[in-house]
């Protein structure tokens, strides 16, 4: 199989082409058991195997979100707190000012809405969000993506990367084509 190169000589990583979803899965397993941790994996539609076979295990949303709402509890109380103690004490009836039963609903709400903001936000960031430019759109049969071919890349950051010895690698998983990722 001929490595088809890219334009420049400074490259992302190098891409892998596959037919089928159980071929790409196999070789982000067999990539991940060589020692590979920088890689990428593209299909046109969600695979389960996939997040497991490339060991992306991050659960950094689900505690800025956890955050998110903690902060968003602490400001509605504090907020509550604030309004019927301090700004505005009014002595309805006999009751204490500082009533916590009546600041649980709009405290739970507020707890709501900075969770929700926290996991947009995350989930934004985290995805390195809005990107409009990466570097895999420069290989040509990268368009086949969104239709029906599926594709591993292993960036060049990768510890273990060096370009003969990766696409030597590549081409022992038996993809359709290998091609370099320019910048």
């Amino acid at each position: 199989m001929k490595l088809k190169r890219g334009p420049q000589h400074s490259i992302y990583g190098l891409m892998a082409e596959f037919d089928n979803p159980s071929a790409l899965v196999a070789a982000a397993r067999k990539a991940r058991e060589a020692g590979y941790k920088k890689m990428d994996a593209y299909s046109p539609y969600p695979i389960e195997e996939l997040v497991e076979a490339l060991g992306q295990h991050h659960d950094r949303l689900s505690l800025l979100v956890l955050m998110g709402g903690l902060l968003g509890l602490g400001a509605g109380l504090t907020l509550e707190y604030w309004a019927a103690v301090i700004a505005y004490p009014m002595n309805v009836g006999g009751r204490p000012l500082a009533s916590w039963p009546a600041f649980i609903p709009p405290a739970f709400e507020t707890t709501i809405l900075f969770a929700a903001l926290a996991a947009v936000l995350g989930m934004l960031g985290l995805n390195g969000l809005p990107m409009p430019y990466h570097p895999v759109f420069n290989v040509e049969r990268f368009a086949l993506a969104s239709r029906n071919r599926f594709f591993l890349c292993i960036e060049s950051r990768d510890p273990l990367f060096d370009r003969e010895k990766t696409v030597t690698f590549l081409e022992t998983l038996e993809p359709r084509e290998v091609a370099e990722v320019a910048y």
